[in-house]
C-alpha cells in the first residue's frame, strides 16, 4: 500500500481522537500498515482498521475495512468510519 493508505488512516486517527478513543497508525516490519484502536474507559475493546483500494470499477478508491477484512466505510468518510468504530468499541450504556 503506497502513502494514499498512510494518509487516509491518519485522518482516521484524528476523526477517533475527536471521539475519546486512543487511535495511532501502525506499520508492521513487513510494511502493512492499520490503525490501532482501543477505548480508554474499557481497554479490553479494540479493533485494528486497515484500508485498503478497492476494484478499478469501483466509485470509491479506500475503503476502511475491520480487522476480520470486510469493508466498513469508504476512505473518503473518515468522520462516518469513525462513528463507526466508536460505536462498536462503546462501552454498553454509553
Amino acid at each position: 500500500m503506497g502513502d494514499d493508505n498512510f494518509e487516509h488512516l491518519e485522518r482516521l486517527v484524528t476523526e477517533l481522537g475527536a471521539r475519546g478513543l486512543l487511535a495511532r497508525v501502525v506499520r508492521t516490519q513487513s510494511g502493512h500498515t492499520f490503525v490501532r484502536v482501543i477505548n480508554p474507559d474499557a481497554t479490553s475493546l479494540s479493533e485494528n482498521v486497515t484500508c485498503r483500494p478497492a476494484a478499478v470499477s469501483e466509485v470509491s478508491a479506500w475503503w476502511y475495512c475491520w480487522s476480520w477484512g470486510d469493508r466498513m466505510h469508504t476512505a473518503d468518510d473518515p468522520a462516518g468510519a469513525a462513528n463507526k468504530v466508536a460505536r462498536v468499541l462503546a462501552v454498553a450504556g454509553e
